[in-house]
């Protein structure tokens, strides 16, 4: 199943081109990374059995790029085709 969620980056405010780099060589690269307002998020479409699943891992992702995640927006909890 394919979950849409965002995670909020906690003490980032912009997405350099450097982070990037770093989310995608820590797994990241099912996500779009972008940042407006003075915060960073990463857009997750990821593959998992359950939202759960999906959001523990991208936020395992996010912490070996050497980030932490703030918080999770999920607009619904349903998958997407």
């Amino acid at each position: 199943m394919n979950y849409h969620f965002t995670v909020v980056l906690a003490n980032c405010e912009v997405m350099t081109p450097e982070l990037t780099e770093a989310l995608y060589a820590a797994g990241c690269d099912d996500g779009t990374p972008w940042s407006g307002n003075r915060q960073a998020f990463v857009t997750f479409d990821r593959d998992a059995e359950s939202l759960e699943a999906a959001i523990r891992s991208a936020v395992a992702d996010v912490h070996r790029a050497g980030c932490t995640a703030k918080h999770t927006i999920v607009e619904s909890p349903e998958p997407v085709a």
